[in-house]
């Protein structure tokens, strides 16, 4: 298959309109030694608001509108570890909402201040209680002012998976002329997962979907969930994965390091995401294997990970 071009200059109404519609791109370097396997990547990052959250809040933002649950006088709320909190207070920004987030207070520095930029207020939650944390201040919030909020909640709402099922999906589809033959997503939300994987899964019942997430409670990939000791999300489908892989923070770090070296600045979970990519890809043959890269490298340039050496001597 060719690769993906882009196509002729666009003009848009608005930043809202650039959403979706991201490149697949071929990780032809970490194919060395592989069975005639293809590595395609979703490159989300390539999303106005710079990862893949931003088609779940846009999803929510104009169902939000359509209900008329989301009025001008209302305050948009929501827990997030940063990405979606990001694309609603870009999405915020340019259609005219106030925007209140609650944030772990660890979260990068680069995050808290592409927050500030879009005019978002944060209120932090303790940093070791991760997103689990903001979420019940977030519940709280609402409870206490349930007037003054729209509080859409990524976590319960369909809105998040179903804007993957009727975006990312057929996207996915289309770019590799259904070739795909597997399908690699981390779980955080896990919209992204349970949307695309739904779609995949009606377009043919052979394509494996593959889910990723952290290998211990304690760990390092920011906007990943380690789904027995977090609080789960409502929309997450334990049934649909054909396979759930752990994958190390240290591994995650690595590859991400990797990818830099190749060319391709992604964040944390794509590192974690090709991890679950490659353990796939070097026990099967004759396949085509698709991973999610949420987001790019910028929000996490104040890590030390990128200090250090990895063990594949790519760093040297």
């Amino acid at each position: 298959m060719p690769a993906v071009t882009q196509g002729s200059p666009r003009t848009a109404p608005s930043v809202f309109d650039l959403i979706g519609n991201t490149p697949l791109i071929r990780l032809s370097s970490f194919e060395s030694g592989l069975r005639n396997v293809e590595l395609w990547a979703k490159a989300e990052w390539r999303n106005p608001g710079g990862s893949v959250k931003d088609r779940p809040a846009a999803r929510m933002i104009l169902d939000g509108e359509r209900s008329g649950a989301l009025t001008r006088d209302k305050i948009l709320l929501d827990a997030t570890s940063g990405n979606t909190g990001i694309a609603y207070a870009m999405i915020g920004a340019a259609r005219g909402y106030r925007v209140r987030l609650c944030v772990p207070e660890n979260v990068t520095p680069e995050r808290k201040r592409i927050l500030h930029a879009f005019g978002a207020e944060i209120v932090f939650t303790d940093p070791m209680e991760g997103s689990d944390g903001a979420i019940v201040r977030a519940k709280a919030m609402y409870a206490e002012s349930p007037d003054l909020y729209f509080y859409p909640d990524q976590y319960s709402n369909p809105g998040n998976w179903k804007s993957h099922y009727d975006t990312t999906a057929p996207e996915i589809i289309e770019q590799t002329n259904g070739r795909l033959t597997h399908f690699v997503a981390g779980l955080g939300t896990s919209g992204t997962f349970v949307g695309v994987g739904r779609r995949l899964r009606e377009f043919s019942s052979s394509i494996r979907l593959i889910s990723v997430q952290p290998d211990s409670p304690l760990h390092g990939l920011e906007g990943l969930k380690h789904m027995a000791t977090a609080i789960v999300p409502a929309i997450y489908d334990p049934t649909l994965a054909d396979e759930d892989l752990g994958v190390a923070t240290e591994e995650a770090f690595d590859l991400t390091r990797r990818l830099a070296r190749a060319g391709v600045f992604v964040g944390i979970s794509s590192g974690a995401n090709l991890a679950g990519a490659l353990q796939v890809a070097r026990q099967v043959s004759d396949a085509v294997i698709v991973v999610v890269f949420c987001d790019g490298g910028e929000k996490y340039l104040s890590e030390r990970f990128w200090d250090e050496r990895g063990s594949s001597g790519a760093d040297q």
